[in-house]
């Protein structure tokens, strides 16, 4: 399964591929350290096929709070009417465009600042002569420079604050001076399925700049299997039914308390197939928007190894080189282990078999990023490991990449 387009995210089901083609996309991930969940930004003049779920277009904003008791300082406030023209009149104001602005050439052949793509973003925080806003990584993915139109067609230069391709989040910078609304969030963790949302951005571009369309939760706790720039990765999200389409990816859900529970940033792009739209859902946006406003990237704990998912390893190689049980068939295979890097001076070695974190079985590399971005940097991970044939514990202390 392709990708919608070059701008945007895409979420696919899982496929195998040829047992060599895997490795350098996981060295990218695991020897880096960081992997983070990408998206190719939205380039609208180029033809690429259809994807399996597709981001909402590439540039996009969206919003973020330190908390969800300490509010990201409203403008004005909300209230607890259901009233979708009331909220959507409260929170329109917050809510913006963003524009992915990259060199091209135009029709003379002479270079120019061209738009790439556009999204959709929400202002979270305002403070002193700066206003923040946060939206997708994938929509701002690749810009050699960001633009902002406000509610009232006014446009701003935005400033990159800081973006995490794992997350799929972006925070921008721009001035204060024609910011009227700041939005605020809400705590997703609280949301009930089948309880009623809105969505709120620009769907196809400007030219339908804050479209609204309702919807229900129809799912909490999703996990899409999602194309990256660095890779493949498991995002977990809401789903709902409210339309999203492209240029709505960084724009909010909201609930009916006129609160942000989540970002937009997936839907399913498939014949046949009818309200499907994912967030990132606004428990998981604070911690991010908060350590990108403080560092402008996110640290996440490095191991040092590039790995080869068991699915891509002929099952002869299993038995005989690496002489694995026969009840063994799920893991990955240490192909590379990075010098002096915390793998490295825990003793993991090549062909080590890595079946479980910590005790939790992994079945594959995905799993495992997944399990070691749960930890802090310092912490301790103990790793069952077949060796020869042979189970072993392998204790790694996980570090950041230096």
């Amino acid at each position: 399964m392709g990708y919608y387009d070059n701008s945007e995210q895409t979420a696919r089901r899982r496929k195998t591929f040829p047992w060599k083609s895997v490795t350098s996309s996981v060295i990218s991930g695991v020897v880096g350290g960081a992997i983070v969940l990408g998206v190719y930004p939205y380039v609208e003049h180029q033809d690429q096929p259809a994807s399996q779920v597709s981001a909402p277009q590439t540039t996009e904003t969206s919003n973020a709070s330190s908390n969800f008791t300490k509010k990201a300082q409203p403008v004005s406030q909300t209230s607890n009417s259901n009233d979708v023209a009331d909220i959507v009149d409260r929170l329109s104001p917050a809510i913006v465009g963003v524009s992915n602005q990259q060199q091209g050439f135009d029709d003379t052949g002479n270079q120019s600042t061209q738009e790439k793509g556009s999204g959709s973003g929400v202002i979270f925080k305002k403070s002193g002569n700066s206003a923040f806003i946060i939206t997708n990584n994938h929509v701002v993915e690749g810009a050699q420079s960001l633009q902002i139109t406000l509610s009232d067609g006014k446009k701003a230069d935005a400033e990159l604050v800081g973006a995490d391709t794992l997350s799929d989040l972006a925070v921008l910078k721009i001035s204060s001076k024609d910011v009227k609304a700041v939005a605020p969030f809400g705590n997703s963790a609280n949301l009930r399925t089948g309880e009623r949302v809105i969505a709120i951005g620009n769907p196809l571009g400007l030219e339908f700049s804050r479209t609204v369309t309702e919807g229900i939760i129809s799912g909490k706790d999703r996990s899409v299997s999602v194309t990256t720039s660095a890779g493949d990765w498991q995002l977990n999200v809401l789903q709902t039914d409210a339309a999203i389409n492209p240029g709505n990816s960084g724009g909010p859900l909201i609930n009916m308390n006129g609160e942000v529970v989540g970002i937009n940033s997936l839907k399913i792009s498939e014949s046949g197939v009818e309200g499907l739209g994912f967030a990132i859902p606004s428990k998981d946006v604070m911690p991010i928007a908060d350590q990108l406003l403080k560092d402008g990237k996110v640290e996440r704990p490095f191991l040092g190894v590039s790995l080869i998912d068991a699915s891509q390893i002929p099952q002869q190689f299993m038995s005989q080189t690496l002489g694995l049980p026969a009840n063994v068939s799920n893991g990955v295979m240490v192909e590379q282990v990075q010098y002096n890097s915390p793998a490295d001076k825990a003793g993991l070695a090549k062909q080590d078999f890595i079946t479980a974190i910590d005790g939790k079985n992994i079945q594959d590399s995905t799993e495992l990023k997944k399990a070691l971005y749960t930890k802090k940097l310092g912490d301790k991970v103990t790793m069952t490991v077949y060796r020869d044939g042979k189970k072993q514990q392998i204790t790694v202390t996980l570090t950041k990449n230096s």
